[in-house]
């Protein structure tokens, strides 16, 4: 039986926050986005997710005003988090925390440090050497006590996610036919076949 996509309690603001941001796999792409993730290849690498389902939910994101879409002029597809997207830093940081918290009994999996002073991040985001509640673009991440580095893939985009950087900004790797689009439209195409009757 398949579950509805859409909660009967239309009077509550987590059920809908829910049908955005509650399916398998959304999440996880919304903090590849912070942590620079932009190309549909480098996200299906990373999360090793099908692409038809990633393609649906970088749809359904940028349709729901999560995720922009850029198409560049070498055909290339980038997807960048709105306002309304980085608002979600704080549940995802919460949902991290709670992890680190209950399953890491090493201690953090990413650290979060202010870059301007390089003091950690409280659980809300203040920085314990300044006081200051750190805006997203000025947060550095960087592998904590509990980040296992032998459970990790070498990749280009899984070491530069593993190296300490500034959220949001973009992981740079040259462009190969599969990175530029090709995997996005193709994977497109293969859904939009699997939703058309035969």
């Amino acid at each position: 039986m398949t579950l509805p996509s859409t909660y009967a309690d239309r009077n509550c603001s987590l059920a809908r926050s829910l049908e955005i941001v509650g399916e398998r796999w959304t999440l996880l792409i919304i903090r590849d986005v912070f942590f620079g993730v932009r190309r549909f290849g480098d996200f299906a690498t990373q999360l090793k997710i099908p692409r038809a389902v990633l393609t649906n939910r970088l749809k359904f994101l940028v349709q729901e005003g999560v995720l922009i879409r850029d198409d560049d002029a070498t055909g290339g597809v980038e997807y960048r988090l709105t306002a309304k997207g980085v608002g979600l830093w704080p549940v995802v940081r919460a949902l991290m925390s709670w992890g680190d918290a209950f399953y890491s009994p090493s201690g953090v999996k990413r650290a979060e440090r202010h870059d301007q002073d390089g003091g950690l991040l409280d659980h809300e985001g203040r920085c314990q050497d300044c006081g200051l509640a750190v805006p997203v673009p000025e947060i550095r991440i960087e592998p904590g006590p509990g980040f296992d580095r032998t459970d990790s893939d070498h990749d280009p985009v899984s070491v530069a996610i593993n190296t300490p950087r500034r959220l949001l900004e973009p992981i740079m790797r040259p462009r190969t036919l599969s990175a530029a689009g090709e995997g996005e439209r193709g994977a497109t195409r293969a859904a939009e076949r699997a939703d058309s009757p035969a």
